[in-house]
């Protein structure tokens, strides 16, 4: 048993399929089924139901799972201590990030991390909240950048900006003559969201509880992006709402588009980092902190006081 089949027996119970497992440990199918196979040989037990399309884990495969996941956390842990006598500012990073922040964001943070920790490469993953959140707890990740709400046991959540909202409208849209909109007005319209089980889109409808009904959910239309989504409103059907960083700059840049602002109490998310209580290396995340809120990122309302670091 090596530590190397323990990440292979985490990466196949995440994705309950041997492709996908494979891609993720960065080898070729035949290599993972194979040490799969010799783990359950050295075990005596089977720990998967392998069919055609599907791979499930067995009872005694999640107390193996569960007991793996713990084995791999500690030997991260030790990395990690080891790492505490060294510059923290010296290694990769490897942060987490929504996939309704990370376009916006990462544009102006890449640039600021690299001016104050330039031997800090960033190994950067886009996802959900739930994907991001077991591998931070996994160790796949050192830090995330989230949307509150956020409570998880053994993370820590230090919220760094809140980000209020846009409606976006068609060029032509009677919008264009609003100064202000507010949310009662989205439920006469054409409204296209995020898919479900984005937390973004589940916080649009929190602030249009109109859209709660069955009656109004046959006017929502889903996209797969926050671009997908602002390129169907410039071509007329529908309007939307976004965070400012995706918002804010393209009535310059796109004029098929109106973009207005709520009416106070304007609605807004709070953007925040979150990562393990174990987590050693502290400086990493005042360093990140301080180049998020150092970017020039529209509209946002940054939360405390920025954070002071010795450039490296």
């Amino acid at each position: 048993m090596t530590l190397t089949y323990l990440r292979y027996l985490v990466a196949l119970a995440r994705e309950r399929h041997f492709g996908r497992a494979a891609e993720r440990c960065r080898v070729s199918q035949p290599t993972l089924s194979v040490a799969i196979k010799k783990l359950e040989e050295e075990l005596g037990t089977q720990l998967f139901e392998r069919a055609a399309n599907d791979v499930r884990i067995t009872e005694i495969g999640r107390r193996v799972l569960a007991q793996a996941e713990k084995v791999l956390i500690d030997v991260n842990h030790i990395h990690e201590i080891a790492t505490t006598g060294k510059d923290p500012l010296v290694g990769p990073l490897r942060v987490g990030v929504i996939y309704t922040i990370g376009p916006y964001l990462l544009p102006h943070l890449i640039p600021m991390v690299h001016q104050h920790a330039p031997h800090m490469p960033l190994i950067i993953q886009e996802s959900y909240t739930a994907n991001l959140t077991d591998a931070l707890k996994c160790a796949d990740l050192d830090v995330i950048i989230i949307s509150l709400p956020f409570a998880e046991p053994g993370i820590v959540t230090q919220p760094l900006y809140d980000e209020p909202f846009r409606a976006l409208a068609p060029a032509q849209h009677s919008w264009v003559n609003q100064k202000e909109i507010t949310p009662r007005m989205l439920a006469d319209e054409q409204l296209l969201l995020l898919g479900a089980g984005n937390c973004f889109r589940d916080q649009v409808l929190e602030i249009c509880p109109d859209y709660q009904s069955d009656n109004s959910l046959q006017h929502m239309l889903e996209g797969s992006s926050l671009e997908t989504i602002r390129h169907m409103v410039s071509t007329g059907f529908g309007v939307t709402v976004l965070p400012s960083t995706a918002a804010d700059e393209l009535e310059a840049n796109n004029p098929l588009i109106a973009v207005r602002p709520f009416a106070h109490p304007e609605p807004t998310r709070r953007v925040a980092l979150a990562w393990r209580v174990t987590y050693p290396r502290s400086g990493v995340v005042d360093t990140l902190r301080m180049a998020i809120l150092g970017c020039s990122l529209p509209g946002i309302y940054p939360i405390g006081p920025v954070p002071t670091c010795k450039k490296a």
